[in-house]
């Protein structure tokens, strides 16, 4: 029998992962928060447009108050909603997980524990995901980094899960390639890292990760804000862990990892320059990741007694932008102290 599968928030990433497990002629149903989406996705399908080509996909598409209706569980979800979401969405999609179901949480952030919390650790496994995409228009994305360049880390949080991993390595497959990461949080801390220095950055200037590196000072302050959450993550016991399908011998070939992994990331974007998901956020006046990315950071190390003043810049232009008295411009590194 086959297995029923969940893609909960098919925002940009979201419906690159469900369109890829369709086109492999699984059992899918995508459940979004956003109408337009949904009734276009029902209507006309979902059509990614990558680098090379273009999937298009017919889906079974639910809002989510169709989640009310579902009758029979189901025995894996792919949890794609924002890290801001995690634990509502859990709470809601927790009565349709089979007993032995499984949630994997392929979201930015760390978002494991409130997912454990929720979920529990016999039903729950922690992943990294390296896949930038982007998508203003209902049923359509552009997908910058295709399913080759995709990386995918998946890892237990609790032994008992060890022995659903080469099960769940086999269907995320058809997304990207697959690692089994051991320290599956220290491989999410150092995402995170990434992700600090890569996201909120370039959208508060307004500019994709290539055009952003070309302005004055902005590597710098991405290297200062990749060795501030380095540090962060060593206190709390995550050492860099290898991503984006880099060896341990890659980085311990390097005096500066973070810079490593940051460079990692931009050549694996490519030439697409796509607008990262904050900047789609800032853009569409939405909430963005950045406080529970960059403001992580700037917490953990004030808890510690050490400043993190580089994260702690990010976080307050971005919040001025959210309220609505910046704009996403290159103009706003003239605001950043010296």
């Amino acid at each position: 029998m086959s297995r029923r599968i969940a893609v909960f928030g098919t925002g940009a990433n979201g419906s690159c992962i469900a369109a890829d497990l369709v086109n492999a002629g699984l059992d899918v149903v995508l459940i979004d928060q956003w109408p337009e989406h949904v009734e276009t996705m029902r209507a006309k399908g979902l059509t990614i447009t990558m680098p090379e080509t273009e999937l298009h996909v017919a889906v079974r598409a639910h809002h989510l108050c169709d989640v009310a209706t579902f009758k029979e569980p189901f025995d894996i979800v792919l949890l794609a909603m924002k890290a801001y979401d995690t634990r509502w969405s859990c709470e809601m999609i927790k009565p349709h997980l089979a007993a032995d179901g499984m949630l994997i949480g392929m979201q930015n952030a760390m978002t494991a524990d409130t997912i454990l919390d929720v979920i529990g650790p016999a039903r729950t496994l922690g992943c990294v995901v390296e896949l930038s995409s982007e998508m203003f228009t209902p049923g359509r994305v552009k997908r910058n980094v295709p399913p080759k360049k995709t990386w995918i880390g998946i890892g237990s949080l609790d032994p008992v899960t060890d022995a659903r991993l080469a099960e769940m390595q086999a269907l995320l497959s058809h997304v990207g390639r697959v690692e089994i990461k051991p320290n599956i949080l220290s491989a999410k801390w150092t995402k995170l890292l990434v992700n600090a220095m890569c996201l909120g950055p370039c959208a508060m200037v307004g500019l994709t990760v290539l055009d952003a590196i070309e302005l004055p000072g902005m590597r710098e302050l991405i290297i200062e804000i990749g060795d501030e959450a380095m540090r962060a993550g060593q206190d709390l016991g995550y050492p860099i862990e290898p991503i984006f399908g880099l060896t341990a011998e890659d980085l311990a070939g390097s005096n500066r990892p973070a810079e490593k992994l940051f460079n990692k990331l931009v050549s694996d974007i490519g030439p697409g320059r796509g607008r990262n998901t904050v900047l789609q956020d800032l853009l569409k006046n939405r909430a963005s990741e950045v406080g529970m990315i960059n403001g992580l950071v700037v917490a953990e190390s004030l808890r510690r007694g050490r400043p993190a003043p580089a994260n702690a810049r990010v976080v307050e232009l971005t919040r001025q932008i959210e309220a609505g008295i910046l704009k996403p411009a290159p103009e706003n590194m003239a605001l950043l102290p010296a």
